[in-house]
Formats: C-alpha cells, sequence, structure tokens
C-alpha cells in the first residue's frame, strides 16, 4: 500500500498535538475567545441526527456536534483529515485504510474508538435508519445486501484494532473521500442512540466543537462550547444561540439594532437593495459563491428538444444579465453546469453568448424558422414565477411561444422526474452539490442513471459515451492526481455544453449580514459547505 496524505504540509504535521494546532486556520487578527453569538431562523430545526438532517439549516449545526473521518479547510472545499489522522490507499485504489486519533472523546466522556467508525457506517445504510443519505455509500463492498436489509452490516467495513479502520470499495471512486466528509457519514456513539432511541436527533451526542444543551421547540437551541473538544484552541465561542419562529424582516430589524448577530435566513430580497445601498448594513455583508446553478432543462426526447440545433438556439436566446437583475444582482451568469465555486468548473470557458439574430438562425437550420409552441414549468413561489416571464419574454423574440405552468414545487418534480415537462426552471429546486466535487453535479441530473422515472435528470440526457468517461475521472483516485482527474470533468461538461441539454442560467451568490462585533475570516460566513456560517471558528472581537 502507498501512504497517500492530502498535502505535503499535513503529511508533515499529522501526528499528535502538533496535528491538532494546525488545524485551525490562519485569520488576518488573533481570534478572541468567549461570548454567546445569536444566529435566528424562520423554522424551527428538523433533527440533529447526521443520518436523517438533509437540509441547509440544520447541516452546519449538526457539523459543530459531530466530526467525521475527514472534513473541509473551514472556508474552502479543500479536504483534510479529521477523526482520521491519516489514511492510505492501496494500488488499485479499492481499498481505505485509516488510522484515527487517539484521546479524541464523546460528549459523554466516552472515548472514541474504531467501533464508533463501523457503527455509524451501518447505521446510516440499514434501511431500518430511512436515511435520506444511505445510496451516497453504494461504492462500499457490500452495499447492496446492507442497504436491502440481507445483511446487518457493510461487507467492506472492519476494524484491525481500536484506532485503525479499513473500508473496501466495489470501485475506485475518487467521491470517497467527499463522502467521509459528508454529514451523514459523521460518527455516532452506539449507547447515546440506543439510550435516545427516536429522540436522538434531539439529544444528539458526537465528539464536535460545539455540545448541545437547550432545545425549547419553537424557541430555541443552545451550543456550548465543548472544553474538551480534540482541536486545540477551538471553538473560541463560548456558545452560540438559535433563535427560531423569526420571521426574516423581523431578524433583519433586530440585526440592525444589533440585537442578533447572524440572520441565517438570509437578508430579505424584498429589503436586499436597501441593505445593500446602505454603507453602515453594507460593511457588514460578506458575499461569497456557492455550489450552486440555476438552469432550464430541456427534454431532449421530445420534439423540437431532440434537435441539439433548437437547445443552443435556447440557450443564445436568454439574456442572463436582466434575468439576474430580477433578483437584484444576487448572482453572476453561468456558463456551464458546474458553479465557479466548484473544483474542475473551467474559468476560460465562455459558454453560449447572448445573440438573438444567430439563436434564429439555429432555429431555422433545425426547421423551425416560424418558431414553435411549447410549456416552460416553473416552482410557483417568487421570484421564479417572475424569472420564468422573463425566460418567456427571450424566447418569444426568437419565435418559441413558451406558456407557464406555474405548480408547486412537488408538481414540477414529478413532472420532471416523469418526463412530462419540455422545459423546466429549476429555480427553487436548482441543484446545490451535496459536496463540493464536479461529479456530484453530473451523475443525478445529466447522467444516465438520472434519467429515469422518477430521477433529478429532467432533460432525460444520457450519454454512454460521457457516463464511460465520467467513471474513468473517478477511478483516478491519487490525490496527487487531482489535477489530472478535474482536467477530465472540464472536458465532460464542455461536452455537455456542446449537447445543450440544459441552458445554464446564473450562480446564485450568498450575502451574509453578520453584526460588528462579530470576528474571523469573511471566508467563514460564506463558507462553501456550512451555511450560513462555520460556527467553530467565528469568535467576537469584543
Amino acid at each position: 500500500m502507498k501512504k497517500l496524505f492530502l498535502s505535503t504540509a499535513l503529511a508533515t504535521a499529522l501526528t499528535g498535538l502538533v496535528a491538532m494546532q494546525t488545524m485551525a486556520p490562519a485569520q488576518a487578527q488573533e481570534p478572541k475567545s468567549g461570548g454567546n453569538m445569536i444566529v435566528t431562523y424562520k423554522d424551527d430545526v428538523a433533527t440533529l441526527d447526521p443520518a436523517i438532517g438533509y437540509d441547509w439549516q440544520n447541516w452546519s449545526m449538526i457539523k459543530s456536534v459531530f466530526d467525521g473521518l475527514m472534513d473541509y479547510k473551514p472556508g474552502t472545499t479543500e479536504l483534510r483529515p479529521g477523526l482520521a489522522e491519516s489514511y492510505e490507499i492501496s494500488e488499485d485504489g479499492k481499498a481505505y485504510t485509516f488510522k484515527l486519533r487517539k484521546g479524541v472523546k464523546f460528549h459523554n466522556g466516552r472515548e472514541f474508538t474504531a467501533d464508533d467508525v463501523l457503527y455509524s457506517l451501518n447505521r446510516v445504510v440499514n434501511p431500518a435508519t430511512q436515511s435520506p443519505g444511505q445510496g451516497f455509500f453504494s461504492m462500499i463492498e457490500g452495499y447492496d445486501d446492507a442497504a436491502a436489509g440481507k445483511a446487518a452490516t457493510l461487507s467492506g467495513v472492519s476494524a484491525t484494532d481500536a484506532n485503525t479502520v479499513v473500508i473496501k470499495l466495489s470501485r475506485p471512486d475518487a467521491t470517497f473521500l467527499h463522502i467521509m466528509a459528508l454529514n451523514f457519514s459523521f460518527i455516532v456513539p452506539k449507547e447515546a442512540v440506543e439510550a435516545a432511541g427516536a429522540d436522538f436527533g434531539k439529544k444528539p451526542v458526537g465528539t464536535g466543537a460545539f455540545k448541545l444543551t437547550e432545545w425549547t421547540l419553537g424557541q430555541r437551541l443552545v451550543f456550548e462550547k465543548n472544553a474538551d473538544y480534540w482541536i486545540s484552541g477551538v471553538p473560541y465561542l463560548d456558545s452560540f444561540t438559535v433563535e427560531v419562529g423569526q420571521e426574516p424582516v423581523v431578524a433583519l430589524l433586530r440585526a440592525q439594532k444589533g440585537e442578533i448577530d447572524i440572520p441565517g435566513d438570509g437578508i430579505p430580497p424584498a429589503k436586499f437593495v436597501e441593505v445593500m445601498k446602505d454603507p453602515e448594513q453594507s460593511k457588514n455583508v460578506v458575499e461569497g459563491g456557492q455550489l450552486h446553478t440555476g438552469y432550464v432543462t430541456m427534454n431532449v426526447t421530445k420534439a423540437p428538444f431532440d434537435k441539439v440545433e433548437v437547445r443552443r438556439a435556447v440557450n443564445m436566446a436568454i439574456n442572463k444579465d436582466r434575468i439576474i437583475q430580477v433578483i437584484n444582482g444576487r448572482a453572476v451568469p453561468a456558463t456551464q453546469p458546474l458553479p465557479p465555486s466548484m473544483p474542475g468548473y473551467t474559468k476560460d470557458y465562455k459558454g453560449y453568448a447572448y445573440d438573438q439574430a444567430a439563436a434564429k438562425k439555429l432555429l431555422a437550420d433545425a426547421g423551425y424558422a416560424d418558431g414553435f409552441e411549447t410549456e416552460l414549468y416553473v416552482m410557483n413561489t417568487d421570484p421564479n414565477p417572475r424569472i420564468a416571464q422573463a425566460i418567456q419574454q427571450d424566447l418569444k423574440a426568437i419565435g418559441i411561444k413558451a406558456g407557464i405552468k406555474s405548480l408547486a414545487q412537488a408538481n414540477v418534480i414529478e413532472a420532471g422526474g416523469a418526463g412530462n415537462a419540455p422545459m423546466i426552471w429549476s429555480g427553487g429546486m436548482a441543484w446545490i452539490a451535496d459536496f463540493p466535487d464536479p461529479a456530484n453535479f453530473y451523475g443525478p441530473i445529466l447522467g444516465c442513471a438520472g434519467a429515469v422515472e422518477g430521477g433529478w435528470n429532467w432533460s432525460k440526457y444520457c450519454s454512454e459515451d460521457l457516463d464511460k468517461k465520467a467513471a474513468e475521472a473517478d477511478s483516478i483516485v491519487d490525490p496527487a492526481k487531482a489535477d489530472e482527474r478535474l482536467a477530465k470533468w472540464s472536458e465532460i461538461y464542455t461536452k455537455v455544453m456542446e449537447d445543450a441539454p440544459w441552458a445554464p442560467v446564473f450562480n446564485e451568490q450568498r450575502f451574509t449580514l453578520k453584526s460588528a462585533r462579530m470576528g474571523g475570516d469573511d471566508a467563514l460566513y460564506v463558507d462553501p459547505v456550512s451555511i450560513p456560517v462555520n460556527y467553530d471558528y467565528v469568535y467576537i472581537k469584543e
């Protein structure tokens, strides 16, 4: 076996206390310890069980209560070891050996061991758990039997001693380390899960930087600092409080008065321009990219979208800058399926230019000189109908008469999965990556596996050649060859754009309003894997 670390720097540092001290990122000023931060949300939190929780609101809280074998460098998409001090990958890329950190303790005081890793992974795959993340683990040996309830455990997961876990895969998969950093793979103690039963999501016990000490339903959650946290000096806050039942407009008013630190639901759209034009408020707004793309799908299996010229014409007809104005400039124009924040994004790729004359010519070349009629499905919550109307106007300018079908989210998803929708504006349902890897934007929404009844590939686009190239890219598991792998993904997405099953429209930006007393690098407030903020590393300056 060859030992592969995430970076040369980490390879020289990942031992004992030295490793722990290097985990905290360098910041512009020395972080201060102490204090309580207040965050608000409109809705209550559903669960803090890492095997169950699957929405943007609870994921960051779960990340602060639990840890996984892998993690991300704060504020980035760069992988780093978590509860695993180091790892080795076999020559064939199908076996991972994780050396676990010693001395890490759960919030209940018990020391973390390899048995906890085995229990946690088996639990998330067990159908009785009903985890929405079960499918992420399909590359592990024995998954099919475990997921079907035919086996109690994953045959590919074992422990050679209390501090060593071996995970064998059925195929090489470069996304595997990302899966080990995903919330669904976070480590839980068996005794706490069994004691709490169905209430474990309300009584979570992990190894994370914070532990839940109060949950008053409909009012607040209080997370207090884990004094025994395995990363030295972290977290900086003594606690943070999540207040729920707060309307976003009310939360904004409270933030303006200095009563809260972060409005978790963001700046209300109706107040966005006002806030950004006020120098005193805008100086406390942090902007950053998201792992998000908003796009129009075209069903390639049905006329007229079975002709690539028509699909390219749609791409050239849409005035992306004007559509971004509809949402007050809270996005950047998209040129490709991947967002700019995603590894593998092709920076020099320009996509399709806005060119109505060229679009009309393409329609004529396809035999639709007089245009055609179609339907554009859209989720019926603002601003999506307004965006759809802008797209409708752009299409009309080149001869395409698109009737708008504004429906509830579930109905749009159903129509897309069934293949009944000629076109769909994805807004409100647009893809936000589960983890920062280009593969996560392909398989579910552009690959052949997603182009099935009920799948999320609403364009029903299926290229067996690209599926093969995607599998080849993901078989490159050596981190030292990451650039080679990303180059292959860049080629795949460029070919997707040639086939044009989508018209990418924009990549939403995140705008986090924070109080003036909050410190920490801006990247922590627009962390691509922690929304709205990376709780573990921010601090109070006062």
